[in-house]
């Protein structure tokens, strides 16, 4: 049995969610699925549904393609990427009731909490396409005679983890953000809560997202994460779960890294309102500086 997508009054239709790539919905490359269960009723299992089970092969894929469309999608204007991201936030506020039923149905949260979190992940996409023009570098004195631009450009190719609490607001606020600066990424969505973002696909296809700018790869969060820090077309790895400390896949994600010098950003989010990072925190993450020095005469 998978998901039950409702088709006339009483007719069901069985479907396992695909991956993203490249901006089309593939089938993993090994074949396999992973079945996904929401709040036990009673004594019993509740199967939810089933996502693709992503590998190595589907992660080199994910990253091939962000790493093609990163150019065109840094050199777009401001403007460009912001009118992209505000088209996904109507589009996922035509759907709000769909995103919201499948968050009480993935998480138990009440209607109202589920309610709240679509709209607050609609408000942080239209928060994000703000950002896109107005997050400027800046200019230095120095004690030469010269002044100096600190400029922010995009990190490049960002490989995300995301946490299980607030499956739908991690994914619009940290994906939407890193989008704005003009970063692609390959996301690797909660592996409890998996299936909000294999909803989100019809939202990405009908926005004029670029192909290849948004990657969705579902599977083992740590295993993924692996793959991703070893990788070396990947300039920086966002990796977020519900731990109090250092899991075992912070851990990792941190040494494989070091190889490669990639940079990262790990947290461990806990508590009943798993706190997101801060905009300023995601935009200073999704971002790097480079200095133009700039001379003039006596």
């Amino acid at each position: 049995a998978g998901t039950q997508v409702a088709f006339g009054s009483s007719v069901g239709i069985d479907r396992t969610a695909k991956l993203f790539i490249g901006g089309k919905q593939t089938r993993p490359d090994g074949g396999l699925s992973i079945n996904i269960y929401g709040p036990a009723v009673g004594k019993h299992e509740n199967l939810i549904g089933e996502v693709g089970a992503g590998n190595r092969k589907d992660i080199r894929n994910a990253v091939e393609a962000a790493r093609a469309a990163q150019p065109a999608w840094q050199r777009a204007t401001a403007h460009n990427r912001a009118q992209v991201i505000y088209f996904m936030a109507e589009n996922l506020a035509a759907r709000a009731a769909e995103f919201a039923n499948r968050l009480m149905q993935q998480t138990g949260s009440t209607h109202d909490a589920a309610e709240a979190e679509v709209e607050a992940s609609i408000a942080a996409l239209f928060t994000a396409a703000a950002w896109a023009d107005k997050y400027d570098g800046r200019i230095h004195g120095t004690p030469y005679r010269n002044v100096t631009l600190a400029m922010n450009e995009p990190m490049g190719v960002i490989g995300m983890l995301m946490p299980d609490d607030h499956p739908l607001l991690a994914l619009a606020t940290l994906a939407g953000t890193a989008l704005a600066m003009g970063n692609t990424m390959v996301v690797v969505p909660s592996p409890k809560h998996p299936l909000t973002a294999t909803d989100l696909y019809q939202v990405l296809e009908t926005s004029d997202v670029p192909h290849g700018t948004f990657n969705i790869v579902t599977g083992d969060r740590d295993e993924l994460a692996k793959t991703l820090s070893e990788h070396d077309d990947v300039d920086s790895i966002w990796y977020f779960d519900n731990s109090a400390g250092s899991s075992e896949g912070q851990t990792a994600v941190q040494k494989l890294s070091a190889g490669n010098m990639k940079r990262t950003w790990v947290l461990g989010l806990t508590g009943v309102t798993g706190a997101l990072p801060s905009v300023d925190e995601i935009l200073r993450e999704a971002t790097q500086v480079k200095n133009v020095w700039v001379p003039y005469g006596a």
